[in-house]
Parts: C-alpha cells; sequence; structure tokens
C-alpha cells in the first residue's frame, strides 16, 4: 500500500494543447489536466484499445523498436533480479505491431505477459503521427541552439517503471488508460537507495526499493522520502509537468496503456551530458583522503555551484579565460583539452 498523502498541484483551467509560458519556472511537478483531450490519438484509445491500435498502425512505417518482454511474474515491475546484477526482463528487437497483436492477446488477462515499447520516437516509426498530435512546448529563446523537445512514445500493458530521474524536464501526456506518478524532490536521493549505475531500464538509475512494499529493515530512510512525496493519478488527455531532476515513478493502471512525453533541456546545447561531470569524479576525486576531498568541495561550490559572478568579479574581462561565460567555441576548446589531459 502506498503511504504518501500529497496530491500533486492540479492546474483545471488548462485550454487544450496551451501550455502555461511560465511553465518552465515550476520548481515542482504540476498536472495539467485536459491538456491533450483534444488528441486523435486520445479520442480512438477512448472508443477501444483495438481502434487505438488501429490508428498506430496506419502510421507505422514497419520499422522494428527495441522492447521488453516480461514473463508473467514480475506483474509488469520492472526492475532487478535478486542480487541487482541483471534486469528481470528481456529487451530485444521487435515489430510495434507484433508487440501490438501482444498486447490485444492477453488484454483480458489476469496475469498477462509484460509487454513495453519504451520511449520510441515517434517520428522514427510513425511519420504523421506527431503532425495530427502534437503539443507546442514553451522554451527559453537563446542565442545557440537549445536541446529541442522531441515527443516519443511508450505502450505496453499494466507496468511500473521504477523511480528514476531525468536530467532534462518533462511533459508526459497520458493517451491511454490510466496512469499514477509519484514524485520526489531532488534532494531525496539517498533516502529512495538508488540502484547501480549499471545496467538500468533506460539510462537513469532506479531506485532499489518497492515504494508500495517497502522493506523498511532493509532500507529504513525511504521513509523521510515517503514523507515528503507526491502522487498524481491521471486520465486520458491529461499531462504533468515534471522538472529536469526529480525523481518519479510512472505507473501504467490498465490493461492497456499510451504515453506521449517531451524532454527538453533550456540549457545550451553545446553543454554536453551532465552526469560526464559525475564520472569523471568518480575517476578523478571519489577515492581520494578525506581531507582532499573536503577541500574539493569548497572548489567546487566556489566555481560550480556558488550564484551571481564571485570567480570573476574581481578579474578583468581579457584575463577569465575559461571562467568566462561559456559559448560554443569555447566549449570546444575546453572539450579538446580535456580530451588531450584524459589521453595522457
Amino acid at each position: 500500500m502506498l503511504s504518501i498523502s500529497k496530491q500533486t498541484e492540479v492546474i483545471t483551467h488548462c485550454q487544450p494543447g496551451e501550455i502555461p509560458n511560465d511553465i518552465h519556472q515550476c520548481q515542482h511537478p504540476v498536472v495539467l489536466k485536459g491538456l491533450v483531450k483534444h488528441w486523435k490519438l486520445v479520442e480512438v484509445g477512448l472508443q477501444s484499445p483495438q481502434r487505438s491500435v488501429d490508428y498506430l498502425k496506419s502510421f507505422y512505417n514497419g520499422k522494428p523498436v527495441f522492447a521488453y518482454f516480461g514473463e508473467p511474474a514480475i506483474e509488469g515491475k520492472y526492475a532487478y533480479n535478486d542480487n541487482a546484477t541483471e534486469l528481470n526482463y528481456e529487451s530485444k528487437k521487435a515489430r510495434v505491431d507484433e508487440v501490438l497483436a501482444l498486447i490485444i492477446e492477453h488484454l483480458y488477462d489476469q496475469q498477462p505477459p509484460s509487454y513495453y515499447i519504451a520511449s520510441n520516437v515517434i517520428d522514427a516509426n510513425f511519420p504523421g503521427l506527431g503532425e495530427e498530435n502534437n503539443l507546442h512546448i514553451p522554451i527559453t529563446s537563446k542565442s545557440s541552439a537549445t536541446e529541442s523537445p522531441v515527443a516519443s512514445i511508450w505502450i505496453g500493458n499494466r507496468s511500473i517503471a521504477r523511480c528514476h530521474y531525468d536530467a532534462s524536464d518533462n511533459i508526459a501526456c497520458v493517451v491511454s488508460g490510466k496512469r499514477r506518478f509519484i514524485t520526489f524532490p531532488p534532494d531525496q536521493i539517498a533516502n529512495l537507495y538508488p540502484g547501480p549505475l549499471a545496467p538500468t531500464p533506460g539510462g537513469p538509475v532506479i531506485t532499489m526499493v518497492d515504494l508500495h512494499n517497502p522493506d523498511f529493515e532493509k532500507y529504513p530512510k525511504v521513509k523521510h522520502a515517503l514523507a515528503v512525496g507526491q502522487v498524481a493519478e491521471l486520465e486520458p488527455g491529461d499531462a504533468i509537468y515534471i522538472p529536469s531532476m526529480w525523481w518519479h515513478q510512472v505507473e501504467a493502471l490498465s490493461s492497456y496503456n499510451i504515453l506521449v512525453n517531451y524532454w527538453w533541456s533550456d540549457a545550451e546545447k553545446y553543454m554536453g551530458a551532465a552526469m560526464n561531470v559525475l564520472y569523471h569524479a568518480m575517476l578523478s576525486l571519489r577515492d581520494k583522503p578525506a581531507h582532499e576531498k573536503a577541500g574539493w568541495k569548497h572548489i567546487f561550490d566556489y566555481y560550480i555551484f556558488g550564484e551571481g559572478e564571485q570567480p570573476t568579479e574581481h578579474l578583468p574581462p581579457e584575463a577569465q579565460g575559461f571562467l568566462a561565460p561559456m559559448d560554443d567555441v569555447m566549449s570546444r576548446q575546453l572539450r579538446a583539452m580535456l580530451i588531450n589531459k584524459l589521453n595522457r
């Protein structure tokens, strides 16, 4: 049983297809009620799963995708095996129409096998579908290119995508079936007991904890996370905004489910993946003596996590070097320097 009482904030006055322009300023998840209820994909899903399948197949270009296949025993809970060395399902290439047929075949089973097409870029396999079912994401305009919103589709039967975080902002639109979103602030990472960095279902690390049946003896700090977590249950046509780095568990509650989501970032595209910094820090900092690490923490606070322009306010512009505001040219120079140093 889920022991979270706080409900995610809901904006009920959304006009279909219109996201508030200041959505990126939200510091917490927000449900956008009825945001995509006008989509054809939502309409056919409300009629029947088969109508939804037929509509999807009318756009499918026949290219194979990666899909998850799980035994009935996992009950759609995509996670680890007992010692967290492998995942509890198989991922392999398959045709979308074949996976859809399997879902329909087991639509009314009490304990069906688990099938899931995860994070499939719509334009790659369903050309034209995005044009009929589109959402404009209001992103901040910058002088250089940002990470553009990319629409991905998720198709499956009942499932639980264990709690994880994404590095990009996210709007997830429930198209068919009902979904539950359980979310936690980024500062709850230690209380959510992240699993190994590899393997993972989709890149980001996932929690070791079964949030519906937590083992408090094994994971005692999860009580603190549950105390500040929040939950939202969405109907077809609803959407949820999840800010970057917020932990979230996504639960598909129906025997046939479709979700479309958009990831994006207002950060400059040349900045690259922050995860690379973590791996480099594991190589260069994590195992140093405690007093060295303590010193480096102050260095990072000063140069990276500090606010304002403290590192440069006392330096003339011509002396700032890599401390100056980053741009595309400087990012290439810095990347080349790092590659050279790492290859020594």
